[in-house]
């Protein structure tokens, strides 16, 4: 199978399922004599993890990544970093009934064509829960560009938005709730809304909006690798994201160009910053501003017609513990996946 390494310079190569004895990555073009703080790799861990809050999937996983190599006496050596995060609480048998099922939405179907074969436990290889293996790489990456001010929130869960720009907003409030929103008044309307939306036995969408501060000017190339097309690349790989915008991003399709236009300071910063921060594919000094579309959960807790191997389409209920919004659980992933970007270009 291929597909399982991120980076150019600074790689993250991934094994692992769902369901199996753990998961993993090595990291490899991690720079010598970094010295690492363990403590906070576990803190992005745990802000991922599931059964952390009364509206994330149930699921309990300490998930305790243990290192193997490519450290000595708490720096980096240079050579590859290996590390697993153990698998310790699967329910293999909430899947059970899907073994000759595939759920819509889902990758059952097409992967299982694909391959021919394909681990129905949580999904396997195509479970969100491989995304523990980029936060521990993207925390990594954090240490070694410190300089540079990394902040991710969920700045909308179905049709209930922040309205506020990002520079109005506090971002160490963003862990202060459940549903990782600065604003707290609209936190409590999120929150509020997927335990409905869990009651029902439903899922629900949202967007993360991720800022991007202190970014030197000149990161990015200007044809195939642009620093914006990296990013969307790194967001696009997160499991349900449905669209990338930086900047202006669809807004800026309806103005003019003396709108659009950020125009200069003499020092080269920009009046506005509509741009994005990026410029022709190459940073520009500003702060870079985006915004992740996140599909809802595909595994409903009610009833809806499935296909099964033979052709038929049958109803079946969704069994399991599964996330009703998969958004805040989302912010740690793409803070690291922004990280590896970043750090690939450093």
């Amino acid at each position: 199978m291929a597909g399982n390494t991120f980076g150019r310079k600074f790689q993250l190569m991934t094994f692992g399922e769902s369901h199996g004895e753990a998961i993993g990555g090595v990291i490899d073009g991690c720079p010598p004599g970094i010295t690492l703080d363990f403590e906070a790799i576990q803190r992005e861990l745990d802000r991922r993890k599931p059964g952390q809050s009364a509206i994330v999937s149930q699921r309990k996983e300490s998930d305790t990544v243990q290192f193997l190599s490519g450290i000595f006496e708490g720096k980096t050596t240079g050579t590859p970093i290996g590390f697993i995060i153990p698998n310790e609480n699967q329910k293999s048998g909430d899947y059970e009934h899907l073994k000759d099922k595939y759920r819509p939405s889902h990758a059952d179907y097409v992967y299982e064509k694909k391959y021919g074969i394909r681990d129905y436990r949580g999904g396997g290889r195509s479970s969100a829960r491989e995304t523990a293996n980029w936060v521990v790489a993207g925390a990594v990456a954090r240490q070694i560009i410190p300089e540079i001010k990394i902040n991710a929130f969920v700045s909308s869960v179905g049709d209930i938005f922040i309205d506020k720009p990002y520079q109005a907003l506090d971002f160490s409030l963003t862990e202060t709730n459940a549903v990782r929103c600065p604003d707290l008044a609209t936190a409590e309307k999120m929150e509020n809304y997927i335990k409905q939306i869990r009651k029902e036995g439903d899922t629900v969408g949202g967007t993360i909006t991720c800022v991007i501060q202190n970014v030197p000017v000149g990161l990015g190339e200007p044809v195939f690798d642009k620093l914006h097309a990296e990013l969307g690349k790194a967001m696009l790989s997160i499991n349900a994201v449905k669209g990338f915008e930086y900047g202006s991003g669809f807004c800026g399709a309806k103005m003019k160009g003396s709108e659009h236009n950020d125009l200069f300071n003499p020092d080269g910063t920009t009046k506005s910053n509509l741009s994005g921060g990026i410029q022709g594919g190459i940073s520009n000094g500003m702060d870079i501003y985006f915004r992740v579309a996140f599909k809802p959960v595909a595994t409903l807790m009610q009833q809806q017609e499935v296909l099964d191997n033979k052709g038929n389409i049958v109803e079946q209920q969704g069994k399991g513990r599964h996330d009703p919004c998969v958004v805040p659980r989302a912010v740690p992933i793409v803070e690291a996946m922004t990280a590896l970007v970043i750090v690939n270009f450093i």
